[in-house]
């Protein structure tokens, strides 16, 4: 019993900190986003140094995760529990350095001015920020159906991501001195493309939890 009670306490130590693993990546990205659209360079920099802050937090639920295992012995669903916080936390990891790559774009562009208005960065953010705290909250609620939502919220975003490269490709062609600016833009939306693809993970992660078996929803 008292074992029981040990292992529910630190799995739920563990949702506690994938959650706020989710909200760190979700204030980097609309900070990182607007930093770009504002050409902010002091909020960007605050992103790049707040970065540790995950890692430090990811660090800890390998040690949890790993000191259950070693200690507890898990089996069945506590395993997956178990398992799926280090795959999840290993996505929000890469998520929020992805998130810190947009706010370094800003500050590469540090001096210029924008060769366009941004519409389809802060339309994709918009929507990858909103699949993040879905998929955290698939996890936390164990809601495979919303779990299965994140391919058809990827399947958005990854539609805005090709109009915005054609756009960008097009304006490249007719005003050549864009291009180094235009490039840089294009990774920011490869940046995001690839968060929402994270998040998709998490959702197959919840999936996997709930049933043992892991779909692929990055189809």
């Amino acid at each position: 019993m008292i074992r029981r009670v040990e292992l529910d306490k630190n799995l739920e130590e563990l949702r506690n900190l994938l959650r706020q693993m989710a909200e760190h990546v979700i204030d980097a990205l609309e900070g990182a986003v607007l930093s770009l659209q504002k050409l902010d360079t002091s909020r960007a920099q605050e992103i790049v140094q707040a970065d540790v802050h995950l890692n430090e937090l990811e660090e800890k639920i390998m040690d949890i995760g790993s000191r259950l295992i070693v200690t507890q012995q898990p089996v069945a669903k506590d395993l997956r529990r178990i398992i799926v916080a280090f795959r999840i936390s290993s996505d929000l990891e890469r998520m929020g350095d992805l998130a810190l790559d947009v706010a370094k774009v800003t500050l590469r562009i540090q001096g210029q001015d924008l060769i366009k208005p941004l519409v389809d960065i802060p339309r994709m953010a918009e929507i990858v920020t909103l699949m993040t705290s879905e998929a955290i909250t698939a996890y936390l609620d164990e809601n495979t159906d919303l779990a299965h939502k994140m391919a058809m919220d990827d399947d958005q975003v990854d539609h805005l991501y090709s109009s915005m490269i054609n756009d960008l490709y097009t304006y490249m062609s007719e005003k050549s001195e864009s291009v180094s600016q235009a490039m840089l833009l294009t990774l920011v939306g490869r940046y995001i493309e690839r968060i929402a693809d994270h998040a998709t993970n998490i959702g197959e992660s919840v999936v996997y939890l709930v049933t043992g078996k892991r779909p692929d929803l990055n189809m």
